[in-house]
């Protein structure tokens, strides 16, 4: 199923910090609809710990990496690269809008 929009979403979502001492992992909790339909359509391609590949472009900066499944959001996690964070001077508390496309 490849028609237009299929594989590619817009999110909006605020960027945190990881919790604990030494944290210096950024992310965005995916919306749980926009999760709830990702995990719908792309269950079957999977990888280690439920993650899936995906293409990410914030602003002028786009890169590869995974969505991670949340129990307990009930969401996917994005990870927010350091490179990316300081291309786009973004940092925690900040809401931000991204583009995702599933890359499975």
């Amino acid at each position: 199923m490849c028609w237009p929009g299929y594989r590619t979403y817009k999110v909006r979502g605020k960027v945190w910090l990881y919790p604990g001492k030494e944290a210096n992992w950024h992310f965005v909790t995916l919306p749980k609809k926009q999760s709830a339909q990702i995990k719908e359509r792309f269950e079957g391609f999977k990888r280690s710990w439920g993650s899936l590949p995906v293409r990410i472009t914030i602003g002028k900066t786009a890169w590869n990496t995974s969505i991670f499944p949340d129990k307990k959001a009930e969401a996917y996690l994005l990870p927010i690269k350091a490179d990316a964070r300081k291309k786009e001077k973004i940092r925690a508390g900040d809401s931000i809008a991204l583009v995702l496309e599933v890359r499975a």
